[in-house]
């Protein structure tokens, strides 16, 4: 596909792109602006949808994962059955994975800190008495956090933890698999004097499902569920995201979360957030989102972080009041190194979604192909990123984004026009 020639720079753009190189490399064609330290207009408003994603402002009914929190794991065993794994073994199928999930996407930003504890404790009734199922009723659901908690209530300080993972024994006959989820409490658990407002609960089967526990840790620091759920459970679930997030799929081959969820959490600096607004277009580089820790990032804190550097990860353009489209560089390195296809990923956001709903669906650059079907949670959106040399027109508000370049470095130039209909 044709790319369009660079236009010159004019001296005053030059000069702001030498003053601001870190962040945007911005070459600033008309009175489009992409500027780093402007993300207002372009962060949503959050809303009362649960798990909403607007990044206006933080819920502080969930704990922010912008600082180092610790999680107990307590490890619960039935009459029914005697353990046939130690609490070691169950441990070690999440730990040190899942803290190294989020030390990485969060580019060091953010630790988390597993304390299993080293026995197990014995619940008072049957694994089946709790009827341990994925759409779990309140009340069997009730009777096994209220059982969970005083029988680990002697042996834990709850005070002292951010995070609890109550793990059940995985071979009980009466434990289901498919039930590990997040549960939000409305009026919260008590405990050595502190409320207990969520608990995950872990049902998996050993070893378990890749990454599983780091989806549910999401959910606590309140991302959404970016699956489609058929409601007669048959049927495509990963429709929405594909295999491009992993709060859509743990199996996904390229789980890394979504540059806005990146935001969303703290993990981006604001001039690493471009608003990209005006009629004309807006010339940008955007560094690839993923990072392995093989290649670290000084930060002025001292504090280590991962990345190929503090440049943009993001860029928005406003679609409406509770909507926004996002760009980012997608490719095979780090927690994406399984990526079917890499360059630009494009994608919707609304605030007003909720969880499970569609709040985020990727763009589909290449609706009439699919790639990977032997790997790919969902093939027609694995070839999804708009790839180089390519430009794509989304479809509804003509917003364009042109794929120029890439450099050496894993750098994309991208040109983004917003379309006239917004």
């Amino acid at each position: 596909m044709r790319l369009l020639q660079r236009p010159r720079l004019r001296s005053t753009a030059a000069l702001f792109t030498t003053l601001s190189a870190f962040a945007a490399n911005s070459l600033v064609s008309g009175p489009s602006v992409a500027d780093p330290f402007s993300t207002a207009p372009c962060a949503l408003t959050r809303t009362a949808a649960h798990h909403s994603e607007g990044v206006d402002t933080w819920n502080s009914a969930y704990p922010r994962p912008s600082r180092s929190l610790d999680a107990v794991m307590v490890f619960l065993s039935f009459p029914d059955r005697a353990p046939m794994a130690t609490p070691a073994e169950l441990a070690a199928d999440h730990f040190p994975a899942t803290s190294r999930f989020f030390q990485e996407a969060s580019y060091g930003r953010f630790t988390l800190r597993p304390h299993p504890l080293q026995r197990w404790i014995r619940m008072p009734k049957p694994s089946t008495a709790y009827a341990i199922q994925r759409d779990w009723s309140p009340e069997g659901r009730a009777a096994y956090l209220h059982d969970a908690l005083a029988a680990a209530d002697p042996h834990v300080d709850f005070s002292r933890y951010d995070l609890v993972y109550f793990v059940a024994d995985p071979d009980a006959p009466g434990v289901d698999s498919d039930a590990t989820k997040v549960v939000n409490l409305e009026s919260p658990l008590h405990a050595d004097g502190t409320d207990i407002r969520r608990v995950v609960t872990v049902f998996e089967k050993h070893p378990p499902d890749r990454l599983v526990l780091a989806h549910e840790t999401g959910h606590v620091f309140d991302l959404p569920d970016l699956y489609h759920r058929p409601v007669d459970g048959k049927g495509d679930w990963d429709t929405y995201v594909g295999d491009w997030d992993l709060m859509g799929s743990q199996f996904g081959l390229a789980p890394e979360l979504f540059a806005w969820h990146k935001w969303k959490l703290g993990w981006l600096e604001p001039r690493q957030v471009l608003c990209v607004r005006g009629p004309g277009p807006t010339r940008l580089t955007l560094e690839p989102l993923a990072a392995g820790p093989d290649v670290p990032v000084s930060r002025a804190s001292g504090a280590p972080a991962f990345g190929l550097g503090g440049g943009a990860k993001l860029a928005v353009v406003r679609t409406g009041t509770d909507s926004v489209l996002a760009f980012e560089a997608r490719g095979p390195v780090g927690a994406d190194r399984a990526a079917c296809r890499a360059g630009i990923l494009v994608y919707r956001v609304s605030s007003g979604a909720r969880s499970g709903r569609g709040p985020v669906e990727v763009v589909d650059a290449h609706p009439r192909s699919e790639a990977c079907w032997e790997n790919s949670v969902y093939p027609p959106l694995a070839d999804a990123p708009v790839a180089l040399g390519e430009h794509f027109t989304v479809p509804d508000n003509g917003v364009r984004v042109d794929v120029e370049d890439r450099t050496a470095s894993g750098e994309w130039t991208v040109k983004i026009t917003p379309g006239t209909k917004l």
